[in-house]
């Protein structure tokens, strides 16, 4: 039994760490069981002791902010589950361009909306993308011909492995930024605590404008209800859901999980659907998508735990 009062991690967060809670809640798509262990971080200094929490209990830690793209198991997270609301962001200038700091847990949309009424340009395609910075910066989210990759100036991130380990900023390059991919992505190796963002200036009206634009053709073209937002990432010089569509899948369902009659690349949860039945309509899918063209569909979303 680990005493709290002789484990500074443990007596941070005293009765903010939870055994056992579900994870559904923490989800867009309102799937996952329990963790081991949740707390909450608020802060950059609550992530911080929420890493070193995770080495004092010697377990996994995953870190949830929006939820979005990500698909945890029935079974939930056996470790520590960090559900991220640092929130903080700080608008500058440096040498005439307008940068914004913003901790990993700030929404990605909210933030884009403040961007627009102060007239910066270059994050307005996040209007409506689900999700926070952290999430966005990891994933290189974009919409609309936009994406991090265009706008991340640096990231600072908190080393795992390191007991005594500082943050580091790296320069975007430091991230290798591909198609909805970075060095970051998948591998669990660092902790993001926020990102510097460069951004132009525009009209903010016209900006508003643009982003009703987006708003109004998200809402034409991607389905409502309960999903993870994209499945899978597009192939090179194609599209995943033109290639569901025209193998005929539009409809089919695994349990209470279905192909979205709207956009083949979207499962919608109908209301009693379960992870395995998610995983079990993406295995078929991709078999379907395979057979039909010779692609291999290849995941935007990450699934945690078995």
């Amino acid at each position: 039994m680990i005493d709290a009062a002789e484990v500074p991690a443990l007596a941070y967060f005293g009765d903010r760490l939870q055994r056992g809670a579900p994870l559904a809640r923490y989800t867009a798509v309102r799937l996952g069981g329990p963790a081991d262990y949740l707390v909450t971080a608020r802060s950059r200094a609550d992530l911080r002791a929420a890493v070193a929490l995770a080495r004092v209990l010697a377990v996994p830690m995953l870190v949830l902010g929006g939820g979005a793209n990500v698909l945890v198991s029935d079974a939930g997270f056996r470790g520590l589950a960090v559900i991220n609301r640092a929130q903080n962001v700080h608008f500058d200038t440096i040498q005439g361009q307008p940068i914004v700091h913003a901790e990993s847990g700030a929404s990605l949309s909210t933030l884009a909306r403040r961007c627009i009424e102060r007239g910066l340009s270059g994050l307005t395609w996040g209007v409506n993308v689900p999700g926070t910075v952290g999430g966005a910066v990891i994933n290189n989210a974009g919409a609309h011909g936009g994406d991090m990759a265009a706008i991340v100036r640096a990231v600072e991130v908190l080393p795992l492995a390191d007991p005594d380990g500082a943050p580091e900023t790296w320069p975007v390059e430091a991230m290798t930024y591909a198609y909805r991919a970075s060095r970051l992505k998948g591998a669990r190796t660092h902790l993001v605590l926020g990102a510097t963002l460069a951004l132009g200036r525009d009209d903010p009206e016209a900006l508003r404008a643009q982003a009703r634009d987006f708003v109004e053709k998200r809402k034409a073209t991607q389905p409502p209800g309960a999903s993870l937002g994209s499945i899978f990432k597009n192939p090179p010089g194609d599209y995943a859901g033109r290639l569901i569509d025209a193998a005929g899948l539009k409809g089919l369902r695994v349990g209470d999980v279905e192909v979205s009659p709207v956009h083949a690349n979207f499962f919608i949860n109908r209301g009693g659907g379960k992870t395995a039945d998610y995983v079990a309509l993406i295995e078929k899918v991709r078999a379907a998508v395979f057979e039909a063209f010779g692609v291999t569909l290849e995941l935007e979303v990450e699934v945690i735990g078995p």
